[in-house]
């Protein structure tokens, strides 16, 4: 196989996405793009890497992997923080610098995911990349925030063949706009349901009564059993079974239904820390209500961060304000906020399925795709559409 490097900016290569089968899933409306972008300011970035075909060579490949950026506004985050907040529903994964987001509230760098392996490489590309742009001779210092899922089963991940001019390439390309989607970036070689996985993103937009605020998530989805999978309440996993399709795991079928997965939930609301850690929370059920279960093996790490209150300084200096003046959405308001970032999560995991394609990986292992005109099929016996 042809070697891929591939910056991917908010380019849409014309991946096929849920609403595209007419799967509408919820009750409120996604935003112009259906996606984390929606949220004003908020720019995407991925790295794909594909290389190599035949068995797993350690530091040779076959390469499945990536990395994708999630840049929270339009100015520099290490200048100019935003208040976030984070949550974990089950812990066996990692995602730097959460310490300092839950000491301080605020998230004061890019967000990145990659593969496990891959971890410090990323961060410490982000160190490197934001201390170019500082001032000679000034005082710096970050705490990059970067997650990961594992990409073992198609990927060479202890290659650890992400590099420091990869994740360069995903910030310098990263936009405003739809996003790529499936086999990108750090979804490059995830697996999710036991058919190929990957990145996803999805928006609500709130009505004039809910204060017209968008939420947008960004997924990365390596989890789940195939049995277990829901799209809009419709048990389609049950429906497409391994009889029909085989599993991404069918070489190591103690390992389905492993696997984690990060959600990233942006909003325009004027949030503070701590109804942002309760934004994130509501990530775990959407998806719970794809069929997620937060297994032992499962990293299943969430990230909310609120746009409503810029200009908030993060450098220690003479020059920072004694105060800031700030907004917050009263609590009384905040349920529809909350409802709003479970179907964006649910509907960035159906993306991430939907646009993903099948994959063939490290010692000839194979991800599925989910069958979409199948799956149009079971969705329009179990939602048929009203007739007009």
């Amino acid at each position: 196989m042809t070697a891929v490097w591939r910056p991917v900016a908010g380019t849409y290569h014309g991946a096929v996405r849920a609403r595209d089968l007419g799967i509408t899933i919820g009750l409120l409306q996604p935003g112009p793009l259906n996606a984390i972008t929606d949220v004003p300011g908020v720019r995407v970035g991925h790295t794909t890497l594909i290389e190599g075909d035949g068995p797993l060579v350690v530091g040779k490949g076959p390469v499945r992997t990536g990395v994708t950026v999630i840049l929270p506004h339009d100015g520099d985050p290490h200048r100019e923080a935003v208040f976030a907040g984070t949550h974990q529903l089950n812990g066996n994964g990692e995602f730097t610098g959460w310490q300092w987001i839950r000491e301080s509230g605020m998230l004061t760098t890019p967000i990145a995911i990659t593969n496990t392996s891959s971890v410090g490489t990323v961060r410490d590309a982000i160190i490197s990349f934001e201390a170019r742009a500082m001032v000679p001779g000034g005082l710096y210092w970050a705490l990059p925030v970067v997650g990961e899922t594992w990409d073992g089963h198609l990927n060479d991940t202890e290659g650890q063949h992400v590099r420091p001019e990869h994740v360069d390439a995903a910030l310098e390309s990263a936009a405003s706009g739809p996003v790529a989607e499936g086999n990108v970036g750090g979804g490059t070689g995830m697996i999710c349901h036991e058919f190929k996985g990957g990145i996803g993103t999805a928006s609500r937009v709130l009505d004039a009564a809910g204060g017209g605020f968008t939420v947008g998530a960004l997924v990365q989805a390596n989890h789940g059993r195939r049995e277990r999978l829901a799209i809009d309440g419709v048990p389609v996993g049950r429906e497409i079974g391994f009889d029909e399709v085989r599993s991404a795991w069918d070489e190591a079928p103690a390992s389905a239904g492993s696997g984690s997965i990060i959600v990233v939930l942006a909003t325009d609301a004027p949030l503070l820390p701590h109804q942002c850690t309760r934004l994130a929370q509501r990530a775990g059920l959407g998806v719970t209500r794809v069929g997620g279960a937060g297994e032992n093996s499962s990293g299943d790490l969430f990230l909310a961060f609120a746009t409503g209150n810029r200009g908030l300084r993060t450098l220690d200096s003479e020059t920072d304000p004694f105060t800031h003046d700030l907004r917050m959405l009263t609590d009384g308001w905040i349920s529809d906020l909350f409802w709003a970032a479970i179907e964006a999560t649910e509907e960035a995991i159906v993306n991430a399925l939907v646009a993903a394609e099948t994959m063939t990986g490290r010692d000839g292992h194979i991800a599925p795709a989910i069958p979409r005109e199948r799956l149009r099929e079971v969705m329009a016996r179990y939602r048929p559409r009203p007739s007009t």
